[in-house]
């Protein structure tokens, strides 16, 4: 279901309420100033950090980000989604290392060096190198695989039958 937040897969991985995911999303932001929040699929209109009003659900969140202008998607995942967004390439960032070695072939980067004591700059310096890399036409890993044909996915907001 598209509205469900927090979605199955954030049960699972210990989340109970949409609470606590929004503070996530928070807390992924850093210390970066937050500059405008916007509506689903709403044009950008300023630089910087915005947050848009969307639902949980992977495919229609970045749908929404690609409508409002995003040209490339960088995903985060602890459980191991498989994931595309065409037309916009996404990089798949795993944040445990048990993730990123079940789905090496999948994630673009594994992040979870910074647990073990590697710098969130180190790592942060890995994932803009690979977002300038696939920015600049190299394939993301699901792009290769030709994952993202089916998540394209609109969320429709107010009424309807």
């Amino acid at each position: 279901e598209l509205n469900n937040n927090p979605s199955p897969g954030n049960l699972k991985g210990g989340l109970t309420t949409i609470l606590e995911k929004s503070l996530g999303a928070v807390a992924k932001s850093g210390s970066t100033p937050l500059n405008d929040v916007i509506g689903y699929a709403e044009p950008l209109t300023t630089a910087g950090l915005t947050f848009m009003d969307s639902p949980g659900y992977d495919p229609c969140s970045a749908t929404g980000q690609i409508a409002s202008g995003a040209n490339l998607i960088v995903f985060t995942t602890g459980r191991g989604s498989v994931f595309g967004a065409k037309p916009a390439p996404s990089i798949k960032v795993a944040s445990n290392a048990k993730l990123a070695r079940w789905m090496d072939e999948d994630m673009d980067i594994d992040a979870s060096p910074v647990l073990t004591g590697t710098s969130l700059a180190e790592v942060g310096a890995v994932i803009f190198r690979k977002m300038l890399d696939v920015a600049s036409g190299e394939p993301s890993k699901s792009e290769a695989l030709g994952i993202g044909d089916n998540e394209f996915v609109p969320w429709q907001v107010g009424a309807y039958l």
